[in-house]
């Protein structure tokens, strides 16, 4: 299997780089004239100053900005003093630095006293730092993180976030970032995709990148008879699967035999259902679902193991007449009209949606033959609305919500104007789906090789398809991968 590559390190400060959580605790006693109690904790730590000065002022009446700058003052001053860090934490910021593994300071405290500790640790051991001066809302917030990624310029899905609050932690999380917990002064809890260790000593850059989450790229493709209308079409179809790097593909018109072909070339696992439908899969598929004799139009699925756990992959193909863009386009018909025709691929859908097992993640991947209503707003294109209501989600556009920026349009590569020869344009449209449930989206696009000659001069393409590819690429869950969660004192 293949995890994500880990693209940054990003370090929480106080209590996690440095032991500050504790001169922190003492400074906040000082300003509340008081011993704190455990009942103050969610109040005190992982919070920015502002935050602790307000909890403060509601107990004292002092007002709050008062409060806020004289606990400025007595934290900056514990911090000159001297800090000391934590056992482990430069170790690890250095070996990061000799592989080449970005890393970033995340804190909650203020940029005149983050700087202050970046002196003592070293600046140049961090691309870059986001203070609670540089977000409008800081941790338990995501805004912090997502900063850092930003100025970083990676997928916070690839990093793993080094906190020991569970404010922190709630931040990081949030952010979707992997977490490495070292708790200081509060324990932590474990829980799905946690790590929770007693520090960092020990820890290496090969240990972070074990827990981030594995990957599953996922491709939906209409082989268009196979494929037989292209020169070469075989050979053509497994490059485009080896250099698309994906792990399983729903077919579509596999006209027989294609995805045994596929599958034995590529040393696969496979699926046939009918004389349509396949999937192929580079991880073991353990079932078959749905229908084996199913007609040309519906939709089969297959159960695969990745990780130890199941993922239920189902792909389908929807009759394609009547075909609402056209209808749209070259007879003028109003959305009443145009849902009332989707009847026959609405019911194909409930069908599947019927079938789909709800207790595993699942992916269903399809040319529907329908376009989506959240591409056009102006009708509620009723097969894709079924499925969002049955809790299935489009991982194209949750990868990019804007159509009008990104218009994934799959149909049709080949056919810029209508095939009757009447020289009409032809209505292009995002008709060809990857959809999930239980799964993560990291990113998604539509897929086609060189530069397809359109209708009829098709068969010296380097594209076999009269279709665009739809790509996913998902983050498993937690508990995919083999241990996710440690004890506090490993």
């Amino acid at each position: 299997m293949t995890r994500l590559p880990l693209q940054a390190a990003l370090f929480d400060m106080d209590g996690t780089l440095v032991d500050t959580e504790r001169l922190w605790w003492e400074a906040v006693e000082q300003v509340a004239g008081r011993a704190l109690t455990e009942a103050d904790e969610p109040q005190v730590l992982g919070r920015a100053v502002e935050d602790t000065a307000d909890w403060l002022s509601g107990v004292t009446g002092t007002p709050a900005d008062t409060l806020a700058e004289v606990l400025h003052r007595e934290f900056a001053d514990r911090v000159r003093a001297g800090i000391v860090p934590r056992p482990g934490a430069l170790d690890l910021l250095d070996a990061l630095a000799r592989e080449g593994v970005l890393t970033a300071l995340v804190t909650a405290s203020p940029r005149a006293v983050a700087d202050t500790v970046l002196e003592a640790l070293g600046a140049d051991r961090f691309a870059v730092s986001v203070t609670a001066d540089d977000t409008d809302r800081t941790k338990p917030a995501p805004d912090p993180y997502l900063a850092a990624c930003r100025l970083l310029d990676v997928d916070p899905a690839a990093c793993v976030a080094v906190e020991d609050t569970e404010t922190g932690v709630a931040s990081a999380e949030a952010a979707g970032c992997t977490v490495l917990a070292v708790p200081s002064l509060a324990p932590i809890d474990a829980g799905p995709g946690r790590t929770v260790l007693g520090g960092l000593t020990g820890v290496t850059p090969q240990r972070l990148r074990a827990l981030l989450p594995y990957r599953l790229r996922v491709m939906s493709w209409n082989l268009w008879y196979g494929g037989t209308k292209v020169h070469d079409h075989r050979a053509k179809q497994l490059k485009v699967i080896a250099e698309t790097d994906v792990d399983v593909v729903g077919l579509q018109e596999t006209y027989g035999t294609a995805a045994e072909e596929l599958a034995e070339a590529l040393g696969w696992y496979h699926h046939r259902a009918g004389e349509n439908l396949g999937i192929i899969s580079r991880y073991p598929i353990t079932a078959p679902l749905g229908d084996p004799d199913v007609g040309f139009y519906g939709a089969a699925g297959a159960r695969v193991r990745v990780g130890g756990e199941a993922v239920d992959v189902w792909t389908a193909h929807l009759d394609y007449t009547p075909y609402g863009p056209y209808e749209s386009a070259f007879d003028g018909l109003p959305a009443a009209g145009l849902i009332a025709h989707e009847e026959v691929r609405l019911d194909q859908m409930r069908d599947v949606l019927r079938r789909i097992d709800d207790s595993v993640p699942v992916v269903l991947v399809g040319d529907f033959n329908s376009p989506s209503h959240l591409d056009r707003p102006d009708v509620e294109w009723p097969v894709t609305k079924a499925a969002e209501e049955a809790g299935l989600r489009d991982s194209y556009r949750e990868a990019h919500p804007d159509p009008r920026a990104h218009p994934g349009h799959t149909w049709s590569p080949i056919h810029p104007v209508h095939e009757d020869g009447s020289g009409r344009p032809e209505p292009q449209d995002r008709i060809d789906f990857v959809l999930h449930r239980g799964l993560r989206v990291l990113d998604s696009e539509t897929c086609v090789s060189g530069h397809p000659r359109p209708w009829p001069d098709v068969e010296h393409n380097e594209w076999p398809s009269d279709h665009a590819a739809v790509v996913t690429t998902f983050a498993l869950p937690a508990a995919f991968s083999e241990s996710a969660t440690y004890s506090l004192h490993e």
